[in-house]
């Protein structure tokens, strides 16, 4: 039983930090319809400029916020120089944000070098609760708080508000969106940049937990589009649902079957897709 509940609790743990990652993916990929390559790198370079932030002042939050305001603002260069005019056009976005994956992957090396770096938690995030002969790490319970507050906040925004029913107005139908006087351009620049800003927390998050290391921008970003396609495009309960599908698979996978754990992910993710071809909540 011991066994059962600490690999749940790290499949559980490990679907948290890929939501971090997903629901920003899930925004730009679902909502906007643009094949965002680079969302890998938004991750990485949020872990770089975190991992630098805590270098020199010590402070977790200011690097977790710093890495995400930083990305965010690179996001926001990027879609307004490139993406914003490859609307519509899929090939154009892969080859463009593939483009720039590889360019922020090589200035990733040449400012932070090759090595693996692991961002140093808080005095406050070490150690491990206890619960009868079980250790949690609480690093571990952080993530899974930080992926919660997350999902609320991102579900408050984009269902109860009036933000929100702007942009699910300008998803459908932006021309329409266009015509009762909503913002289109401003609406998807924020989108994007929120997109972009969940990535680079995710990335500082998980550099505590996996480190930052040259190559886990693309390592991850598979992980990533299986949870948006399979839970559904632009919907964000499939990214939850399919998040923690995910994290609990690679996990059990890997614990049962090192050697086949690809298969045992990504064969349940291809038959949900025979099933459900728009994925499990997403819409036909």
């Amino acid at each position: 039983m011991e066994f059962w509940i600490t690999q749940t609790f790290n499949g559980v743990s490990y679907g948290a930090l890929l939501f971090l990652l997903a629901g920003g993916l899930s925004i730009i990929f679902g909502m906007m319809r643009i094949v965002n390559m680079t969302h890998g790198s938004y991750y990485l370079l949020g872990g770089y400029v975190g991992l630098t932030v805590i270098w020199k002042t010590g402070n977790f939050v200011l690097a977790i916020l710093a890495g995400a305001l930083t990305i965010a603002l690179v996001g926001l260069g990027e879609y307004n120089a490139f993406l914003r005019r490859l609307g519509g056009q899929e090939l154009g976005q892969v080859l463009t944000t593939m483009g720039f994956a590889l360019i922020f992957q090589d200035l990733g090396l040449v400012i932070w070098g090759g090595d693996p770096y692991t961002i140093p938690a808080p005095a406050a995030l070490s150690g491990s609760y206890q619960i009868g002969e079980l250790f949690f790490p609480v690093y571990r319970v952080f993530i899974v708080a930080v992926a919660a507050a997350v999902a609320v906040i991102l579900w408050v925004v984009l269902e109860q508000t009036r933000v929100g029913a702007m942009i699910r107005a300008t998803v459908d139908d932006a021309e329409m969106a266009r015509g009762v006087g909503i913002n289109v351009p401003l609406i998807s620049m924020g989108v994007f940049a929120l997109g972009a800003f969940l990535a680079a927390v995710g990335g500082v998050v998980a550099g505590g937990f996996v480190g930052v290391y040259p190559g886990a921008d693309f390592e991850i970003l598979p992980y990533a589009f299986v949870v948006v396609i399979v839970g559904g495009m632009g919907s964000l309960k499939g990214a939850v649902i399919g998040s923690l599908m995910v994290g609990l698979l690679d996990n059990f996978g890997k614990a049962f079957f090192p050697e086949l754990s690809y298969f045992t992910l990504f064969a349940p993710m291809a038959a949900i897709l025979a099933i459900r071809p728009t994925g499990l909540f997403g819409r036909a």
